[in-house]
Parts: C-alpha cells; sequence; structure tokens
C-alpha cells in the first residue's frame, strides 16, 4: 500500500479517536472512583490540579486531533462517493463533534473555569462540601456523556474498517 496522506487519514483517525476514547473510559474507571474515595477538600484541590495539568499538547493533539481527523475523513469519505462508508464517518465524527467535544467544551470546561477560580483555603467545610456536591455530580454526568459518545465513536469507525 502506497503511503499517501488519502490512505494514511482513516488510520490516523482511528489511533487518535482510539486514545480519546480510551483516555476517558480509563478516567471513568480509575479516576472517578478513586476521588470518590478522598474527602471534599482533597478532591476540590485534586481535580483543580489535574484541570490545569491537562491543558497540555499530548492531551490536545489526541482530544482537538480526533475531531480534525473525523472531519478530514468524512470530507475524504465524501469525494470517494462510498455511501453507507460516508454515512457511518458522518455520525462517529457527530457522536465525537457533539457528545464528546461539544459535552467538554460547554459543559466540563466551564465547570473546571468554575472550580478554578475558588480558593479552597479560604472556605468553610461547609462550603467545600457544597462545591463538591455541585461540581462532582455534574461533571462526572457529562464525563460518561463524552466516555460514552467517544466509544461509540470509535467503533462506528472500526465498523467502516470492516466494511471496506
Amino acid at each position: 500500500m502506497e503511503l499517501t496522506l488519502k490512505t494514511i487519514i482513516p488510520y490516523l483517525t482511528v489511533l487518535l479517536t482510539g486514545l480519546s476514547a480510551g483516555f476517558f473510559y480509563a478516567w471513568a474507571v480509575s479516576v472517578i472512583p478513586g476521588t470518590r474515595r478522598v474527602g471534599d477538600f482533597t478532591y476540590l484541590e485534586t481535580m483543580q490540579s489535574i484541570n490545569r495539568a491537562i491543558l497540555n499538547p499530548a492531551f490536545f493533539l489526541i482530544f482537538f486531533g480526533s475531531l480534525v481527523l473525523l472531519i478530514a475523513y468524512t470530507i475524504q469519505e465524501y469525494q470517494t462517493g462510498r455511501g453507507l462508508s460516508f454515512w457511518l464517518v458522518v455520525a462517529a465524527a457527530l457522536f465525537y463533534l457533539i457528545g464528546t467535544f461539544g459535552v467538554t467544551a460547554f459543559g466540563n470546561v466551564p465547570l473546571n473555569e468554575w472550580l478554578d477560580v475558588m480558593e479552597l483555603g479560604e472556605l468553610s467545610q461547609q462550603r467545600i462540601a457544597e462545591i463538591r456536591r455541585t461540581y462532582e455530580v455534574k461533571w462526572n454526568q457529562l464525563h460518561m456523556i463524552r466516555t460514552v459518545c467517544s466509544v461509540l465513536s470509535l467503533l462506528i469507525l472500526l465498523l467502516v474498517f470492516l466494511k471496506n
């Protein structure tokens, strides 16, 4: 097989989407259960630290790269005229765009920004407990949506590979 942009895009799309889905899944089955076991102050402090640390090139590569490649792959499938494959890639792209990227951008990130400005050391234990309840429940619900959507996106892409 000749390596061209046209042949590389599908593989890179699956790779980055798989890494993204794996990241969100691993978080759901390890970090979330782990943080449920810590006290309120520790939880909020930990989430502030993680939310600051996650803003790095490695995360951006898989998070934004998946979206860019899904769009490129959708365009490529449209140009090839393979009807079913095109619509499957569209579905994968929409799951990722709306359910993973959109939920993160318009749900998790605003919650993270809200938490980031909290001066935890200046708050009462009662206020810290209230903030945790508000933040954790909503954040975890949104995280489950983006996890499911990224995994669905990956599964659909794998179906395209099986079909072709």
